[in-house]
């Protein structure tokens, strides 16, 4: 079985798209011994083109030029993928330059037995070129075979995939947790709460409805990991609100050392508030330590993930007051953080692991294509 895996970027760039495809990708070749190749755009600006071997996958990095709203400018992309054939074109949206190279290149359609999309998110923060390029979409949805979805809120909720309901298949997204069983997590005490939040500053985030809370939370450090542009901002409003003793901002971490920070923390947050944070895998790597968590509810993954009252509690977005009380009532009560704990492991390691993601995929796959013969 010959696989095309496409999107804007791969590794080494970091971002949970990117993430999954590359633990996808390397997946089906080493359990499958599956043939699988990887087209993208560089993710910094490039004049050439590379070609490297990744962990088995075939993956070619196109020069861009820039970018248009996270869009590569990457005028190859288009004569690019013409020249791959195979079982299965698998491309991980949204990525405009694909929609636009499958409907106005024949040659690509022609080349695939099946083509399938991973719908990771509708188009958010650039609504405005849906005016024009909804329509598009649409026509793209419609020639593709199948689309796999992270988790079934993804279909009621987009603007876009009703239409095309019983085309979905419902896949999580599952990522390699081998590194939870390195320690005995629950050996780990703190003299006082440890609150985790990972993610890039940025304005889907709603970090700012967190460190409001924290004035209301008076037993607890909170601890931050990411930066972005809103950093500044962020800083300010601590220093602010004279919570700089029990707040901290630290930058992205290595792998070894952000996994201490999951195993050693007594609850997670994730306090969105846009549907920009389509599903939330850093939920997955606290849950898998066993700890609990506080997200928030906007129509997206986070609350398929993080289930209200079983591995953690759920609150309304934006709303600063619910978050502390949420934070304070599993900090307060040991025996509801260790039931949420517990149940948050089992459902981590049990439905969101890379193995069974990668299964599913490939099962996926094998069906499409024995029946079409």
């Amino acid at each position: 079985m010959q696989i095309l895996q496409t999107n804007k970027a791969y590794y080494p760039k970091v971002g949970g798209i990117e993430t999954t495809i590359t633990t996808l990708s390397e997946g089906l070749v080493r359990d499958f011994n599956l043939k699988v190749d990887v087209l993208t755009c560089h993710h910094n600006v490039k004049i050439s083109t590379r070609n490297e071997i990744i962990n088995g996958v075939n993956v070619k990095y196109l020069p861009t030029y820039g970018f248009l709203h996270s869009l590569p400018l990457s005028p190859g992309y288009f004569f690019s993928l013409e020249k791959y054939s195979g079982d299965i074109l698998h491309i991980h949206e949204p990525f405009p330059l694909s929609d636009i190279s499958v409907l106005f290149n024949k040659k690509v359609k022609k080349n695939f037995k099946k083509i399938i999309v991973s719908w990771h998110s509708d188009i958010i923060r650039q609504k405005w070129s849906l005016v024009f390029y909804g329509k598009y979409i649409l026509r793209f949805l419609e020639l593709v075979d199948k689309i796999i979805v992270s988790n079934p809120a993804l279909i009621k909720n987009s603007d876009f995939l009703k239409t095309f309901s019983e085309k979905c298949e419902v896949i999580p997204i599952g990522i390699n947790l081998d590194w939870t069983k390195s320690a005995n997590i629950n050996s780990i005490k703190n003299e006082i709460p440890i609150i985790l939040s990972v993610g890039r500053l940025v304005y889907y985030k709603g970090f700012e409805y967190l460190i409001d809370a924290m004035k209301d939370i008076q037993t607890a450090k909170l601890i931050i990991v990411g930066s972005g542009p809103l950093e500044k901002k962020l800083k300010n409003q601590i220093i602010d609100n004279n919570l700089s003793e029990r707040i901290e901002i630290i930058p992205e971490l290595d792998r070894d050392s952000l996994n201490s920070l999951f195993k050693s923390c007594d609850l997670f947050v994730l306090p969105s508030i846009r549907k920009s944070e389509t599903f939330g895998i850093v939920q997955i790597e606290a849950m898998a330590c066993g700890k609990p968590v506080v997200c928030t509810e906007i129509g997206t993954g986070t609350t398929f993930i993080n289930l209200d009252g079983v591995t953690g509690l759920v609150v309304p977005p934006e709303n600063s007051n619910a978050l502390a009380s949420a934070i304070n009532k599993i900090l307060s009560d040991d025996s509801l953080r260790n039931f949420l704990g517990n149940n948050a492991k089992q459902r981590a390691l049990s439905e969101f692991n890379d193995n069974k993601m990668v299964s599913r995929v490939y099962e996926l796959y094998k069906n499409l294509l024995e029946n079409d013969l």
